[in-house]
């Protein structure tokens, strides 16, 4: 397991104080993204090799929204590797040991060379230890849209979307699809599908489900297929 301390910035919290959920994302990728470094098997390792992990699925589950200036530890830990694929699990906790927001993952190890799946490399597999699954709601990691989305206006991709990957990064899409939260809507569950990756100059066409205890969205392509599929639940 690798863990980090923090604290909740200004910067990352909404207008009544408490933490976004797309920053408690963000947390959770930096996470694994400082293990990665301090296994020496980060972003220059990986641009050597030409490789990049690339997030399938995110499910996330939200206790507690931890307010400005409170102190939490965040950690990460794989539990498993399989063919080209990689699956991790997060946490974020209190001053006080309490569990405010855990997470799982499944990531897909991409040749960037050749855009197609990567079998995962033995020095990946021998530098991590695997820990234990967290015990969350088994669901399944592919979203079943509902057929009734309402189709929003839509809009490109900036520069600011893009990561190192040079795609849109998994944690915007989550942003973007919190744009179409009704008011008041309080996120506990999260699941988030990637399906393909949108790159700068791409277009987004938002398609939006009705309302509900469970909110859809679709952040799609001109055609309607989606480059990501994400679900709330309060």
């Amino acid at each position: 397991m690798y863990c980090f301390d923090s604290r909740i910035r200004y910067s990352e919290v909404d207008n009544g104080r408490r933490i976004t959920l797309n920053a408690i994302v963000d947390y959770f990728q930096d996470c694994s993204s400082f293990q990665a470094e301090e296994l020496g098997i980060g972003i220059d390792y990986m641009m050597q090799k030409q490789a990049a992990w690339v997030l399938s699925a995110w499910q996330v589950e939200i206790s507690r929204y931890p307010e400005f200036g409170e102190k939490v530890t965040v950690s990460t830990w794989p539990y498993g590797m399989k063919s080209f694929f990689g699956y991790r699990n997060y946490a974020m906790e209190s001053e006080t040991g309490e569990r405010l927001a855990w997470g799982n993952s499944t990531w897909v190890l991409l040749d960037l060379a050749h855009s197609r799946p990567l079998k995962v490399l033995p020095e990946l597999a021998e530098a991590y230890t695997l820990s234990p699954q967290l015990p969350m709601e088994d669901v399944s990691r592919k979203i079943a849209l509902p057929k009734d989305l309402e189709a929003r206006e839509a809009f490109p991709v900036h520069k600011s979307h893009i990561d190192t990957n040079q795609h849109v990064n998994n944690g915007k899409y989550i942003s973007m699809a919190q744009d179409y939260l009704p008011e008041g809507f309080a996120v506990h569950k999260m699941r988030a599908e990637y399906r393909k990756a949108a790159v700068y100059g791409d277009v987004i066409f938002p398609f939006v489900s009705k309302g509900g205890e469970e909110i859809f969205v679709s952040l799609a392509d001109e055609e309607g297929k989606p480059y990501a599929a994400v679900e709330f639940r309060q």
